[in-house]
């Protein structure tokens, strides 16, 4: 079955949902989430993309990420995808959202509306190779500074909200 996205406006209100190829060949802008898990040294859990995804491949981003189904809750989502990425369960708290637009050198464009998710867990993941290459822990410190040296090695999204993520993890 093809995976379907939920279009919305700017006020993440559902207007509609599309194919995600489509919707991301088009640059309409959709709702996804993105999930950060810290261990109890409060060091961030990355993961590397797998290599055959379809935008992205072999860039660090955030614990897991992707897009909620027509009526599945975000928080029911991002569960879902912890699971089926990471392996791994965990409670999970919405933080924040922030909207951004980044185009991909194959023509693709992703254009979300990104709600956040932030965890706890010690427990180690066990990845999906179909969605992830390998993963790490690195302090959100050392993560920005990996950042501003090597930025073509992370994803979009993850260099547009690290700065919130830091002030969320400081209050």
């Amino acid at each position: 079955m093809e995976e379907q996205v939920i279009l919305v406006d700017q006020n993440d209100v559902p207007v509609g949902q599309m194919e995600k190829m489509e919707a991301h060949e088009k640059g309409l802008l959709h709702r996804a989430f993105s999930v950060f898990i810290f261990n109890s040294k409060n060091e961030l859990l990355l993961q590397q993309r797998a290599l055959s995804k379809y935008h992205s491949g072999g860039l660090w981003t955030n614990t897991c990420c992707s897009h909620p189904r027509m009526g599945e809750t975000n928080m029911d989502a991002a569960n879902r995808r912890l699971k089926e990425e990471m392996g791994m369960d965990c409670e999970l708290d919405y933080l924040f959202k922030f909207t951004y637009k980044a185009k991909f050198e194959d023509g693709l464009t992703e254009h979300e509306v990104d709600h956040v998710f932030f965890g706890t867990s010690d427990e180690l993941p066990l990845i999906n190779p179909v969605e992830v290459e390998t993963f790490k822990y690195i302090s959100l410190e050392a993560l920005a500074a990996d950042i501003e040296l090597n930025p073509g090695l992370y994803t979009p999204w993850l260099r547009i909200c690290l700065d919130e993520v830091m002030e969320h993890v400081k209050a």
